[in-house]
């Protein structure tokens, strides 16, 4: 059975959980062989995670060369992985980072890419949602080594006994991969929430919080989920950019979405409209985004939510 790499997505050693889904997803095509690009010291520890859902090698390429650089050096270290391997195909999280190292690994292997797959079959066969989210394409790779990007949530992770075995691979970097470099980076302040591109609830507010999102973060944080907020709040200033949802900010495919106060422009669907289960609350009946949802509630967010927060937290108790 032919390998197929998944390249882990991590900080600092620690794996995120879209690693796992491409595990699960990776057994559907073949043997599941994971990728580290990291500390050659975390190697094992990694290793033992991930062969906890099938990953049945583990590449360890020591980061020195690579860490402090942008995307080339990783794309090339992949290129000679994957010309090594012969794998059956390369899968990568669909982050803005993993798009640009699927580009660059796509046009050195002169092979097929896909990104933002939604779900991969056994033959190779991906989902997508295009055009705005309007509609669902189906598609394949026909040249070289398929090379796929998969939004976080496509699959639900699965558990399955993988040997792990770790093999170091030293990649030779060239210089021309190294002209971009980060000087200087500021962290991001925790919140103790997950990554909202990765999380599995989204609660997300719109011009109906009036500035307010206290009781969006309440409930959010009483289901263990991400904030995400529309455009309409994002222009009104009353919360960052980084928690927009829609066609000009992150894209989510939750297994449930909370849409509060937003009335379900376009723009924003293209941004959710994939996630598995979508709730709305809004005052206006007539809203939009009642036309998608499978649970709607016409009533005032700042009613209707810390009453559902505190029916969760009680239940949860």
């Amino acid at each position: 059975m032919s390998e197929v790499l998944v390249l882990i997505d991590h900080v600092d050693g620690a794996v995120r959980k879209p690693t796992y889904e491409l595990l699960t997803i990776a057994k559907r095509l073949g043997e599941p062989s994971a990728v580290f690009i990291g500390s050659s010291a975390q190697g094992a520890e990694v290793a033992e995670k991930v062969k906890q859902y099938g990953a049945e090698k583990v590449y360890v390429v020591d980061d020195a060369q690579i860490k402090g650089y942008l995307v080339a050096p990783k794309a090339e270290a992949l290129q000679q992985l994957a010309e090594k391997t012969s794998p059956a195909a390369i899968l990568i999280p669909s982050t803005s980072e993993g798009k640009e190292v699927a580009g660059r690994l796509a046009i050195k292997l002169e092979s097929g890419l896909i990104t933002d797959a939604v779900d991969v079959q056994g033959d190779g066969t991906t989902t997508q949602s295009v055009f705005a989210g309007n509609y669902t394409v189906q598609a394949k790779v026909t040249k070289g080594t398929p090379i796929i990007t998969v939004k976080p949530n496509s699959a639900a992770p699965e558990e399955s006994a993988g040997a792990g075995t770790v093999e170091e691979f030293a990649a030779t970097i060239s210089d021309s991969a190294k002209k971009a470099q980060i000087v200087a980076s500021q962290p991001r302040k925790a919140t103790g929430r997950p990554e909202l591109t990765e999380a599995a609830i989204v609660v997300a507010g719109g011009r109906g919080t009036g500035g307010n999102f206290e009781s969006v973060e309440g409930l959010a944080d009483a289901l263990g989920g991400a904030v995400g907020a529309s455009r309409a709040a994002v222009d009104s200033g009353w919360i960052p950019h980084t928690f927009q949802i829609g066609q000009t900010g992150k894209t989510v495919s939750p297994q449930l979405y909370v849409a509060t106060g937003i009335s379900g422009a376009i723009q924003h669907r293209a941004g959710m409209q994939t996630s598995k289960t979508i709730v709305a609350v809004n005052k206006d009946e007539e809203a939009p985004i009642f036309e998608l949802v499978d649970f709607g509630v016409v009533g005032d967010l700042h009613t209707v939510l810390p009453a559902l927060t505190e029916e969760v937290t009680k239940r949860k108790g």
